[in-house]
């Protein structure tokens, strides 16, 4: 048979070699690497046997594939130590996830992460033990006797789920016997190193009406070293918890009178206006136009729009004299009817619309996560409506504004293109159109992608771009949508060149996503010491003492005469600690003054990040922090 490598080369093998022994005859390194395969498009197990031409990956643990392999495998391992340990729990379900993997458990005794060290040691065990996981499938009732036999209620309530004719498969390892699709790695043995990290409640199902399960979260690497790595992550991301970060710069509060609802503080609220004044000024040269629309529309247009049939649960509703309204999830139904209420040109196109508009989403309580997760947020929204023949320019000007945005604050970033999910409305054809539209722009401008089948938005294909932190946490921001459907759904319209009615195409697209979690992520990403331009408190005057006021008071002045933001502490407390106290609370610059700078009309200099500078004259100061915020020096 015919294979093509993921390299575009291609090679003769005998029919029936498993995905192991092909990459064993490609490479000893590859195949001691390998974790799966993917043929032509399917993920598959190292023990798949091929039999026909196809082209056929490799997958390792750097990849993403590789990693949900080697995950959901440790899941398992979990499962069987758990059961091992304690007999009476009742198996949910668990899965790999963005970072490790997870298993569900019923149990009335609570787990603690004192438990964690038996749980390890047994998962150990398992893995030293290195058994194979052997796949097997059932009939529908035959599989439903096993899971009886065992007592696990969970498994026989999703067997029951499972439509008649589908296949049941179930993956054994030693005397763990477990209902899953797979694929798995080959045997226990190949994961190296295992860590549990955490435990948490989760309803079954998600559903708040359903059983409380206990949720143990762990992690596992091919290497110690990977694992060390992710461990010291994880205790940085814990000093950066934006959470933290925000009680204690007074950025922002959460309470319960609003669960998912964050109020900003006056700190917060400079950071935001910051960020809000910037993305003004940069749309404007963009030539973009600032709209505002309600945050609260009639029914019949979320019917119209698709939101009604495809996100009525994530909806908050109310009734005026009789008739059923919601509070906005997006606010793109609010851009198409500012669209028709003018009849369009084709020469008016393409039209940019942009709006920092107000949406609420109901999550569930148990998801919301300080300003990362919330159930009301500010979207940096975009709508774009255009000829077919400015499609692709349209999106390569979003991709450029997008790259300029996040260089500004130091991020890297890569890009998916998320094609047509399964709950999609619109023709083969016009999905393809869009897809199509979007992958050739981003290969006019050479930008690297990977594909994220079946993750579009309900009514078009989308470009997502995901930021790169200062720890190398990745956090998906900025999107571009193309959307054939909207348009056609509230009939919009322009004059064409030949005086004909035609139909735009539209862009959505969001830079920041939401203000509220991109301040989130900036908080982490800079552990609050924000660059000079953007710190809420850019420069602190410290009078050692009450004689200092007087000349402390003018050099405050001079600040604020120049749009610099100052605090002035003239708080009876020693020096040490009203520097100790600026330095806690990340402000860039301190201003200190004594004797010898009142005598010389200079100020002492202490950089947060360079320390003390010694002294130096009010106006070279002056002149030096505004280019320095100027230039949005990082």
């Amino acid at each position: 048979m015919i294979i093509t490598l993921k390299d575009g080369t291609q090679r003769e093998f005998e029919k029936g070699m498993t995905v192991y022994e092909i990459a064993k005859s490609i490479s000893e390194r590859l195949a001691k690497e390998a974790v799966g395969g993917k043929f032509n498009g399917k993920v598959v197990e190292l023990n798949t046997k091929i039999e026909e031409d196809g082209k056929l990956e490799i997958l390792t643990f750097d990849d993403e594939e590789g990693k949900k392999i080697y995950w959901h495998t440790s899941s398992h391992i979990l499962a069987q130590a758990v059961k091992r340990l304690f007999k009476d729990v009742k198996l949910a379900i668990g899965p790999a996830i963005d970072n490790g993997f997870y298993y569900d458990f019923d149990t009335e005794r609570p787990f603690t992460t004192e438990d964690f060290e038996a749980i390890e040691q047994e998962m150990n065990r398992i893995i030293k033990e290195d058994y194979k996981l052997e796949r097997f499938v059932l009939p529908k009732d035959e599989a439903i006797k096993l899971m009886k036999e065992k007592d696990e209620p969970y498994k026989v309530e999703l067997i029951e789920e499972i439509p008649e004719g589908e296949e049941i498969s179930f993956y054994k390892q030693g005397e763990f016997t477990d209902l899953c699709a797979g694929p798995h790695l080959m045997s226990t043995g190949m994961v190296k190193t295992i860590k549990l990290l955490s435990v948490a409640g989760a309803y079954w199902k998600g559903d708040e009406k359903n059983k409380m399960l206990q949720r143990i979260y762990g992690i596992s690497f091919p290497k110690k070293s990977m694992l060390d790595q992710y461990l010291h992550m994880l205790e940085e991301a814990k000093k950066r918890d934006h959470r933290k970060l925000g009680k204690e710069l007074d950025l922002f509060s959460i309470h319960p009178e609003g669960p998912g609802f964050p109020f900003f503080h006056p700190k917060g609220m400079i950071i935001r206006n910051i960020l809000e004044d910037f993305w003004r000024k940069e749309h404007i040269k963009h030539g973009y136009q600032e709209i505002k629309t309600p945050i609260i529309l009639n029914e019949e247009l979320w019917r119209r729009s698709g939101h009604w049939d495809h996100y009525k649960e994530n909806m908050y509703f109310t009734e005026i004299d009789g008739e059923t309204y919601a509070i906005k999830p997006m606010n793109c139904p609010g851009a198409m009817l500012v669209y028709k209420s003018t009849m369009h040109s084709y020469r008016d196109l393409p039209l940019r619309l942009c709006e920092l508009g107000l949406v609420h989403r109901h999550e569930l309580s148990g998801v919301l996560h300080g300003l990362m997760r919330v159930r009301s947020f500010t979207q940096d929204d975009a709508h774009l409506f255009m000829t077919p023949e400015q499609v692709e320019d349209e999106i390569l000007g979003v991709i450029n504004l997008v790259d300029y945005f996040y260089k500004i604050f130091g991020f890297e970033y890569f890009v998916e293109l998320s094609t047509r999910p399964e709950n999609s409305m619109g023709s083969d054809e016009d999905w393809e159109l869009a897809t199509n539209a979007l992958i050739s722009a981003l290969n006019r401008v050479n930008l690297p992608y990977k594909v994220n089948e079946g993750d579009g938005a309900f009514y078009g294909p989308k470009i997502d771009f995901h930021l790169k932190d200062s720890i190398g946490r990745t956090w998906q921001c900025g999107t571009i949508q193309l959307d054939f459907q909207m348009p056609e759904r509230f009939e919009l319209e322009y004059i064409g060149p030949d005086g004909e009615k035609h139909r735009p195409i539209m862009l959505h697209r969001v830079i920041y996503g939401s203000i509220e979690r991109f301040i989130g992520i900036l908080t982490e990403h800079f552990a609050g010491a924000f660059p000079t331009w953007l710190a809420p408190v850019q420069v602190r005057v410290l009078p050692i003492s009450d004689k200092h006021y007087a000349y402390a008071q003018h050099v405050y002045g001079r600040l604020l005469e120049n749009d610099i933001r100052a605090e002035l502490d003239d708080r009876n407390e020693k020096i040490g600690y009203k520097i100790r106290e600026a330095q806690l609370q990340k402000i860039p610059y301190m201003l200190i003054v004594g004797d010898k700078e009142v005598e010389q009309g200079t100020v002492s200099l202490r950089s947060r990040k360079e320390g003390d500078l010694g002294a130096i004259s009010l106006n070279e100061f002056i002149e030096k922090i505004l280019k320095e915020i100027a230039t949005k020096a990082l």
